[in-house]
């Protein structure tokens, strides 16, 4: 195998703790790093796992797992797990895998799985939504859909997901989150093929020349890929579409590191908004 065989890579450094004691990584770690990739895979193809699987209405048990050992990875490598859905059947879903350090290509993999009904774990047909998603994964196709548009559009999804994530997960009064802005706003919304909203964010007015972006929002368990990054051009790209010469938002300071990266620059001094620390940002357009 070479890496040409794959389109989705893991990459993780090897922990003093996983080598044993002939300071080459312990046999039974490589499973580990192969389950992590295929949840990194997962997250690739912008489905939440357990609430994919509830919507699907199965789950996915493993039957088979096989490794291959070619050459060791040591405490300290920089490898990479790659992963491919590589057979989809009636009922069953095989992956392979393989690490690599560089171009060395050191271990191989194959796990094999069962959908299944939860309750009887007995084996149910592979969705044919999941097996459209799976091969067009592989075959290079988007796994996520961006709409931009107004409140009445894409309220509803807009708020599922805000509410999960500033009311739910950070706690902010239902009476803070809501405001009549969202009605004159532009929205911008990430879905999967599933239709499941992943990001959000919205666009205002600010002052002439200058639009406010806020309310930006992320599934917890999908952060860190690229979708705030999308939802952000896509409404600085409707900002520069009317004219616009800026963009300012107010980031949470946790999330400060996200916005430097994408060229913002703060603008004065940290404060605290609804209970949490933030500060100004701004880029030009």
């Amino acid at each position: 195998m070479t890496r040409s065989d794959f389109r989705f890579f893991h990459r993780l450094r090897v922990r003093w703790a996983e080598v044993d004691m002939q300071k080459i990584v312990f046999n039974a770690h490589y499973l580990m790093y192969f389950d992590t990739a295929i949840t990194d895979y997962w997250r690739a193809l912008g489905l939440p796992y357990q609430e994919t699987m509830h919507q699907l209405g199965g789950d996915l048990y493993v039957v088979k797992a096989t490794v291959e050992f070619h050459a060791s990875a040591r405490a300290d490598d920089q490898i990479e797990v790659a992963m491919k859905c590589s057979r989809i059947g009636n009922s069953s879903l095989s992956f392979t895998g393989a690490i690599f350090r560089g171009d060395e290509h050191l271990i191989t993999g194959e796990i094999i799985y069962v959908f299944a009904d939860p309750a009887t774990q007995s084996s149910r047909p592979v969705p044919p939504v999941l097996r459209d998603i799976l091969t067009g994964f592989e075959a290079g196709e988007a796994m996520t859909g961006m709409r931009v548009g107004a409140w009445s559009e894409l309220g509803a999804d807009a708020q599922r997901l805000r509410t999960a994530v500033f009311v739910e997960e950070q706690g902010i009064p239902k009476e803070l989150e809501w405001d009549s802005a969202d009605e004159t706003a532009v929205h911008a919304v990430a879905c999967n093929r599933l239709g499941r909203p992943l990001a959000t964010g919205r666009l205002l007015a600010h002052e002439p020349g200058t639009s406010k972006i806020g309310r930006m929002a992320v599934e917890r368990t999908l952060r860190g890929g690229r979708l705030g990054r999308d939802v952000l051009h896509a409404l600085m790209a409707v900002a520069r579409e009317r004219g616009d010469a800026e963009v300012v938002l107010h980031a949470q300071r946790s999330a400060q590191g996200f916005y430097d990266r994408l060229g913002f620059t703060v603008l004065g001094e940290p404060f605290e908004e609804a209970g949490i620390a933030h500060v100004t940002m701004f880029k030009r357009l």
